[in-house]
């Protein structure tokens, strides 16, 4: 006995499959699969993608907006003071409620699998238990990867190094850092170098905020890139925001993305913030603060669109919606071609969930049955309208369920129902 048959879903593709679980694993996946199963959605019509996958975000800052005070210059700085403040004020239990409170959000627009950013600075490190015990809270329905991010710096901040080996003891999965945020570009490339050694010695991946600033000058992924090959780090490591290659000098870039290439990095960039904090100090032209997204593709970098922030001291909107990031990423990297528009829906599934090495990932018989289900007919649609999530099912269970957002109306004397797709 089959527990849920989708009957009759567009894939990502376009082939019209039904697609049988039973537990959380997908049983079958065809054209037309016979039997009954103790629920059945009709899909028909819709599209069925596998979850959306978010590679860089904040949790243990989430939902803060206007505590202590808001950013009034939006810039990174200030939000980054801002935080400092707030990490000594909020409690355990008030991170873990504002992390649980963004997790429903997360589940409810089809995100099941979260990579967070953990500030490891303060030596109390009540943002590291705080997110350990979400981890575990949202693990029947959300996969949360945590990240040791040092956001004072490794050598900057007093203990950076010590409480960042703390963190990765308490069980922290992923070695993080911020190179450009260090006191000298010297001691960049030395913190790069130290938490590559780290994390080759714990076997652990390593994804590291990197350059994001708009000085041409920060060149730490080249670095990055270069102890990622040294370490034999190749397909573990990510480098994050990457911003200041919006400024480089088009002759050294032609440089730097072989050697990215070659070391086998990902890129995140996070157009939502990207393009909100970058240019500050720009009158005009004012630089868009997007880093070089086709241009990595065409080398072959996995490039993968991150959220990065909700309602924070970095960003005062947002909605967990991760089409809302492909959407925004669309149009500042020019993707408008409709092959590009269907690989930035790819880049907030399928890459970052290879970004975030998700084994179990995909619509495929055997794989953990974890699935979005979309008012859309294709990726495209769904980026046009951002698309109802008429139901989510994660790890076998449906968690999540939204009526289809049509509108009745009345004209002339004529009621009819208007749909948004076409």
């Amino acid at each position: 006995m089959l527990d849920l048959i989708i009957r009759g879903g567009t894939l990502p593709d376009g082939r019209v499959c039904d697609i049988a679980i039973a537990g959380d694993r997908i049983a079958d996946i065809a054209q037309r699969i016979d039997g009954t199963a103790a629920q059945e959605i009709d899909a028909t019509g819709d599209l069925v993608s596998p979850p959306f996958v978010d590679p860089h975000f904040h949790m243990d800052a989430t939902l803060s907006y206007g505590t202590p005070r808001v950013n009034a210059s939006g810039t990174l700085l200030e939000g980054i003071d801002l935080w400092g403040e707030l990490r000594d004020l909020a409690s355990v239990e008030e991170m873990v409620e504002r992390a649980l409170r963004y997790c429903d959000w997360a589940a409810s627009m089809g995100l099941l699998a979260i990579r967070s950013h953990v500030d490891t600075t303060p030596d109390h490190l009540n943002t590291v238990r705080a997110m350990i015990e979400v981890r575990e809270k949202v693990r029947p329905y959300i996969d949360l990867q945590l990240v040791a991010f040092p956001q004072d710096g490794l050598y900057r901040a007093a203990n950076g190094r010590a409480n960042v080996l703390r963190a990765l003891d308490m069980g922290v999965d992923v070695v993080g850092g911020i190179p450009h945020f260090e006191r000298t570009m010297a001691d960049g490339a030395a913190s790069v170098r130290d938490l590559c050694e780290i994390a080759a010695e714990r076997g652990l991946p390593v994804d590291m905020h990197c350059d994001e600033t708009d000085d041409p000058h920060s060149r730490h992924i080249e670095t990055l890139a270069y102890e990622t090959t040294r370490l034999g780090l190749q397909g573990r490591v990510a480098g994050s925001h990457l911003t200041s290659m919006h400024s480089m000098d088009n002759y050294y870039v032609s440089k730097l993305l072989p050697l990215i290439a070659e070391a086998g990095i990902s890129a995140i960039p996070n157009p939502l913030i990207n393009i909100v904090l970058q240019g500050r100090h720009d009158t005009f032209p004012k630089r868009r603060g997007l880093t070089r997204v086709k241009e990595m593709q065409a080398m072959g970098i996995p490039v993968g669109w991150g959220q990065d922030c909700v309602l924070d001291p970095w960003y005062s909107l947002g909605t967990a919606d991760m089409l809302d990031v492909a959407f925004m990423g669309l149009h500042v990297a020019q993707m408008t071609h409709p092959q590009e528009m269907a690989r930035c829906f790819t880049m907030v599934t399928e890459t970052n969930a290879a970004i975030m090495g998700l084994t179990d990932y995909g619509l495929e018989k055997g794989k953990l049955a974890s699935l979005v289900i979309l008012d859309a007919a294709n990726p495209v649609e769904a980026l046009r309208l951002r698309a109802t999530r008429l139901a989510v099912v994660s790890k076998g269970q449906v968690i999540a369920q939204t009526p289809r957002a049509d509108a009745e109306m009345s004209l002339s004397g004529r009621p009819r129902t208007v749909a948004r797709r076409h």
